[in-house]
């Protein structure tokens, strides 16, 4: 046998276990895996010696801004941060200048990325209303990972992008949707069978909070949050999961920031609703206390929020509540991100940094190496329909790996990382446990810290049910 690619040597880490083996691949596949040494030559050989070998690890949750605002991000340069960061599949959401709509914008969609995507990727469908709830059918059979629902956002009306800044009476815009026709939205996304996602902050509320909080004049953090409080996040989440209830919808809560959110998730869990929810590593590692050493580069939707916020969502985790964790990458430049608190734009990068966060955390005694590959590679791949393909470590599905060093101490730097964008809120942290290689189907991408692969990454396509 002439093997495509051997990885020697490595501890190999699932959900279940940790195990010594090596890892036979051919033809992009996991061909064998075994503990002693098989006959046969090959073409390429990783020695991951004091190495452990995850399956490849995923982000469910980038915005790389291609097309659109493309001096802050392109899909080139956001999947080589993958790679340099262990991410070998990432999730690209659909608010994009071509909105993922229609069957028609996803396949153009698929396109315009293939011969940039340096892992492989997914693509989200957009949810807008009666603006395209007769094609969501349509996106669902095309491949879609899921739908997503910006729940508090404004349409325009002839671009179909989102208002994030809306102000009643701006031109060709369609002011956020009312709760019977989100409701429709639950109704018709649960046809399909597929996650429903929704990003969960109320309208209402942050537009009536916002105007007391700026009448005041104060324009420090806890002013911001003050505007944009808890609440704002656990009255929606509570809301979507009524609409779940009723319609069916396997509801996914993106980005959990609030304490309480956890609590009404879990609630829910326990009456056998359909319900899963992620975190950042952002509400993980860093909380309302943290700005003035921060800055700006901290500011993002929903909010940071306070130590009982971050406390009460790491519970969540740990006790499996949360069940992905995924980065929300958002860039934008240095210089957009300099300024007064309410004016600059919400986001920072993540895709690069948060294994290595997660890795800090294993080194730490917070999470265990066998529960990043839980929350980063086999939830995730079974909550969207791609397990075992993804995810897994099983004969004959795609050889995806995230081999990292867990001795390996890194101080993030800014400069250093692969974005366009720098905008990152963890500039200048150590963290012990690093990925030294990223291989997406057999092929190295990523190599000690070095791209060393053009793009090679392909489509994922959600099964329609």
């Amino acid at each position: 046998m002439k093997w495509d690619h051997v990885i020697r040597n490595g501890v190999l880490v699932t959900p279940q276990s940790l195990f010594e083996a090596d890892i036979y691949i051919k033809d992009g596949k996991i061909a064998a895996i075994s503990k002693e040494r098989l006959e046969g030559e090959a073409k390429e050989e990783t020695d991951a010696t004091g190495k452990y070998v995850l399956p490849g690890l995923m982000d469910t949750h980038i915005h790389s801004r291609d097309p659109g605002p493309t001096h802050k991000e392109d899909f080139f340069t956001s999947t080589m941060a993958a790679a340099a960061g262990g991410i070998t599949t990432v999730f690209e959401m659909p608010n994009t200048k071509r909105t993922i709509n229609s069957a028609a914008n996803f396949h153009a969609q698929v396109e315009n990325l293939s011969s940039k995507a340096h892992v492989d990727f997914g693509l989200w469908a957009i949810c807008l209303g009666k603006l395209n709830l007769h094609r969501l059918q349509e996106l669902n059979e095309a491949g879609v990972i899921g739908f997503k629902f910006f729940w508090g956002y404004a349409i325009n009306s002839e671009t179909f992008e989102l208002e994030y800044n809306y102000k009643p009476g701006m031109p060709n815009v369609i002011p956020p949707l009312h709760d019977g026709e989100v409701y429709l939205i639950f109704d018709e996304v649960a046809k399909t069978g597929k996650i429903f996602a929704i990003h969960a902050e109320n309208n209402d509320l942050i537009q009536s909070l916002t105007q007391r909080v700026l009448e005041s004049g104060r324009t420090d953090y806890n002013a911001f949050l003050e505007g944009r409080p808890p609440l704002a996040e656990t009255v929606t989440v509570k809301t979507g999961i009524s609409f779940a209830r009723d319609t069916g919808a396997r509801l996914h809560i993106l980005h959990v920031s609030a304490g309480d959110s956890v609590d009404v998730i879990e609630q829910a869990q326990q009456e056998g609703l359909p319900i899963t929810a992620e975190t950042c590593p952002q509400y993980l590692f860093l909380n309302n206390e943290d700005y003035e050493r921060v800055g700006p580069m901290m500011k993002i939707y929903p909010p940071i929020k306070y130590r009982a916020d971050q406390e009460r969502i790491w519970k969540g985790v740990q006790d499996g509540v949360l069940t992905v964790i995924c980065s929300d990458h958002a860039p934008h430049t240095l210089e957009e991100k300099t300024g007064d608190l309410w004016s600059i734009p919400a986001g920072m990068v993540g895709v690069e940094t948060m294994v290595p966060l997660l890795l800090n955390a294993v080194s730490e005694g917070k999470l265990t190496l066998q529960q990043v590959v839980a929350l980063c590679s086999e939830n995730p791949a079974r909550q969207y329909g791609i397990y075992p393909q993804k995810g897994s470590l099983e004969i004959g599905t795609d050889a995806d790996f995230t081999i990292v060093d867990m001795n390996k101490k890194v101080v993030i730097k800014r400069e250093n990382l692969h974005s366009k964008s720098q905008n990152t809120g963890f500039d200048g942290v150590e963290v012990t446990g690093y990925p030294v290689a990223t291989i997406v189907r057999g092929h190295v991408v990523m190599k000690d810290g070095e791209i060393v692969s053009s793009p090679i990454g392909q489509v994922v396509l959600s099964p329609s049910h």
